[in-house]
């Protein structure tokens, strides 16, 4: 079941759960909207011939201040992270969709999957630019909305390689340990 608005402000007031820093203006029908933080990874291409899922990458890291100007060239990917933290109890998951405001300026804004039970941290927002021109987001502005749903049974929690991440965080899938890898 998708959690309304309403019962979303409950949650966080009663300290169930947490979306620091939180607004009341950002309470959607059905979800709660997040701002775009301050740091961005772009992946360094000097050093970086491919992308590997064996070993992490070189990367780029841009720090940018309160309202603020980050460009994203033309077909361009990067890493950003919300401004804000959450922490999600162990019978509350989340998806990030990006804005259709933001989207109708061509840049998709994404989340790789569920947000697990349990998480803490900020988000790490996979950003694309699909359009021909460059586009300008300002640091603080709402860009995405986290959608939050209840599972049916709580479960242990979250306590992956990106619990209480802060800052746009890049992929750690070479430390995944696959059936029958060594």
């Amino acid at each position: 079941m998708i959690l309304s608005g309403q019962t979303i402000k409950q949650l966080i007031h009663d300290e169930r759960m947490s979306v620091t820093p939180y607004k009341d203006f950002s309470i959607q029908p059905a979800s709660i909207d997040l701002c775009l933080g301050k740091h961005f990874l772009v992946v360094d291409d000097m050093s970086t011939p491919f992308l590997s899922v064996d070993k992490a990458a070189n990367y780029h890291e841009m720090q940018v201040t309160d309202g603020e100007v980050i460009t994203i060239p033309s077909k361009t990917f990067m890493l950003g992270t919300t401004l804000e933290q959450i922490r999600l109890p162990d019978y509350l998951t989340a998806f990030v969709e990006g804005r259709s405001s933001i989207g109708r300026l061509g840049v998709f804004i994404q989340n790789a999957g569920w947000i697990d039970p349990g998480f803490s941290g900020q988000i790490t927002l996979e950003l694309f630019n699909a359009n021909r021109v460059p586009v300008q987001l300002k640091v603080g502005m709402r860009v995405c909305q986290l959608v939050i749903a209840q599972v049916d049974h709580a479960t242990e929690g979250y306590s992956g390689k990106y619990l209480f991440q802060e800052g746009a965080t890049p992929s750690r899938v070479y430390m995944d340990r696959e059936e029958g890898k060594e």
